[in-house]
């Protein structure tokens, strides 16, 4: 597969859900949500590049779960997009997926490589494309995909796809932890005891690892209870954040990453290696958010 020809990649950041509140259901079916999210610096990567024919390879830790076929997002995304702006403006192209997040577990990894696919192709295919119109392609893919565009701190209700960014939001030191166990994000929807819970409250003026802490104490993530009782290996991740020294330690999503909330990314790195030592057959990484523009830690 040729992929030398203007071949660029970018990353694709990790979602991390720190608050999740389940707030009706729609008739069709699609719960609404109220979260708020931030992404990491860790994740997938994409590297895409033009072709002689249309290509799809995957490598990395997590690449075996990874579907080839035109089920994958990745290409559901590149054909969406071609669909959009016709065959003639979309050339064939070569796309790498390194795969280091684990799939089906609450980090929006698929929404994201997604995202990451159509930013990308806009470059690659110089396309003249605003916004809104991929926030409405990547809607078609998924409900997650238009804040995998946005990939800053925000707050997305509806069924994910009404967004604010939220301003003068700092990075966070973050340790994200796996035990292994993939889940079906429908059927924990499914198994949720109320879907009517109340909205989320209002984000502290200011922004900090203190106020925020004290903020999260007051929330949720209402997919928690039922994925734990699918999977009580969650439980086991949640205690060894604890007990590495996490200011605050939820699942994110509908799981079964977890994360610690840690006040540097150099304590963030010792609790990842203390856990690592402790469940090596685990997926645990120390990362930092992406801070919201003009925000400190934005480096």
């Amino acid at each position: 597969m040729d992929t030398d020809i203007g071949s660029r990649s970018w990353h694709a950041h990790a979602k991390i859900n720190l608050a999740l509140h389940v707030t009706g259901r729609r008739p069709d079916g699609y719960h609404l949500i109220e979260s708020l999210a931030v992404f990491t610096r860790f994740g997938d990567r994409v590297e895409i590049g033009l072709a002689d024919s249309d290509g799809f390879a995957v490598s990395g830790r997590y690449a075996p779960a990874v579907p080839l076929d035109a089920s994958n997002l990745v290409l559901k995304a590149r054909d969406a997009l071609r669909q959009a702006v016709g065959h003639e403006r979309t050339p064939p192209v070569a796309i790498r997926l390194e795969k280091n997040l684990p799939v089906a577990s609450g980090v929006g990894g698929g929404s994201s490589d997604a995202a990451t696919v159509l930013r990308g192709l806009v470059e690659i295919w110089a396309l003249d494309i605003d916004g809104i119109e991929l926030a409405r392609i990547g809607l078609s893919l998924g409900a997650d995909v238009p804040m995998c565009l946005a990939a800053r701190p925000l707050v997305a209700r509806g069924i994910g796809d009404e967004l604010s960014m939220v301003p003068d939001f700092s990075a966070l030191g973050l340790v994200l932890v796996n035990p292994g166990t993939p889940l079906s994000t429908a059927e924990v929807f499914a198994a949720l005891s109320r879907r009517d819970n109340e909205a989320l409250p209002p984000l502290p003026r200011s922004i900090d690892f203190h106020s925020l802490r004290n903020w999260l104490e007051i929330t949720r993530n209402d997919l928690e209870p039922a994925a734990l009782a699918m999977q009580p290996a969650i439980g086991r991740a949640l205690s060894w954040l604890n007990k590495a020294g996490s200011g605050f330690s939820r699942m994110s999503g509908s799981g079964a990453t977890c994360f610690g909330l840690f006040e540097t990314g150099n304590v963030a790195k010792r609790a990842a290696a203390e856990i690592r030592g402790r469940q090596p057959d685990w997926f645990v990484a120390a990362t930092r958010s992406i801070a919201s523009e003009g925000a400190d830690g934005q480096n």
